[in-house]
């Protein structure tokens, strides 16, 4: 089924466009495992504060046993212990390929904090909200969406996306076990709610590899739920992470096609040989740990080695960590945007999730 703008028939211009300002191969093995895990909050570029979350939607994994985690009751490919899986045949060249395009998306690897996870009961009210020209069929949800009372968006301190960033809405739903993603939210009134693309999750639901459906993007545009890959100060004060981590990069270091298990891809410019959307990197073994600056970083980074990180979207932050606005824990004093500086792009390897698929923008679900 091919991919149309809710209400806007016209828009052949943004036919195929993922969430975030782009568009939105099998991979071998089995590389679904377990669920994920991460609370609530994250506020900007260090404790608080945060400099964007990316523009648009990535994934895969390796044999493991599932971990736990508070979104999914099934296994997930995020929680997949990858440690002992062999590095990819062309992992080199595609490592080699993103360093001569610039590495990371600022040139050194940092954090942003300004994604939150809000949290829902039975009892919190629903709402309607109007479709903009950001959400696309069949790709996207159109449900009443629980929005919690003094909640907020990423970036912003209410549910109004003022700043014109990426505007996620995040809401967990632990009665109904629903996770509700969406991008580009905005809520002015009581009466005005317009939203972007919604993805709605199912906890209890067991996901193929081809998670909500193929070639379908999300709020994030590689098609994968965002709130499960976010590590949170809970999290790093426990002295563990134990899932996979969301990274970003510039499209014009990624190239076009997706691999397993992203479900989706956008329009990217990056050359032949550099990395396909939903790319997994796994931190090298022998990286010194000891040496990173605080031992909030040296959680990240060995969660890093553990499960690595999916690419999940464009933009130029590359780690997303949740904002601590509603956690227990919080950043301050416990990592810092720019601890993980010191990690650059060939100190990773690549885990192969099968040959590209090409992005053909025909969503079926």
């Amino acid at each position: 089924m091919t991919r149309t703008v809710l209400a806007l028939a016209v828009a052949t211009a943004i036919l195929g466009t993922a969430c975030g300002a782009d568009e939105p191969g099998d991979m071998d093995g089995n590389f679904f495992g377990g669920p994920g895990t991460g609370p609530d909050a994250g506020t900007g570029e260090g404790s608080g504060s945060g400099e964007g979350s990316g523009e648009g939607g990535g994934g895969g994994g390796g044999p493991t046993t599932p971990g736990a985690g508070p979104y999914f009751a099934q296994p997930m490919f995020f929680n997949r212990d990858v440690s002992a899986v062999v590095k990819a045949g062309n992992s080199t060249s595609i490592i080699n390929a993103l360093k001569a395009a610039g590495g990371w998306g600022t040139g050194v690897m940092k954090i942003d904090f300004t994604i939150d996870v809000l949290t829902a009961t039975a009892s919190t009210p629903k709402r309607t909200f109007t479709p903009t020209g950001d959400f696309y069929n069949p790709d996207c949800d159109h449900q009443p969406v629980p929005v919690p009372a003094g909640g907020n968006i990423e970036s912003e301190s209410g549910y109004a996306c003022t700043g014109g960033g990426d505007c996620h809405l995040i809401v967990y739903d632990a009665s109904s076990k629903k996770l509700y993603e969406m991008w580009k939210a905005n809520i002015t009134s009581a009466t005005s709610f317009q939203g972007g693309c919604m993805a709605v999750w199912d906890g209890a639901a067991a996901y193929s590899d081809t998670l909500r459906g193929n070639q379908c993007t999300s709020a994030d545009a590689a098609g994968f739920p965002i709130a499960p890959l976010l590590f949170t100060a809970d999290e790093v004060k426990a002295g563990h992470i134990d899932h996979a981590i969301r990274f970003i990069l510039p499209n014009n270091r990624v190239k076009r096609g997706f691999v397993r298990p992203a479900t989706h891809g956008t329009a990217t410019t990056g050359g032949a040989n550099a990395p396909s959307y939903g790319v997994h990197f796994r931190l090298r073994a022998d990286y010194p740990i000891a040496s990173l600056p605080t031992e909030g970083a040296r959680v990240v980074a060995r969660a890093m080695q553990k499960y690595g990180m999916y690419h999940a979207d464009g933009g130029n932050i590359a780690l997303t960590a949740q904002s601590d606005r509603h956690t227990t824990a919080k950043w301050a004093g416990l990592l810092g945007p720019s601890d993980l500086t010191a990690l650059k792009v060939e100190d990773f390897e690549v885990i192969d999730h099968g040959t590209p698929i090409a992005v053909t923008n025909d969503c079926t679900r």
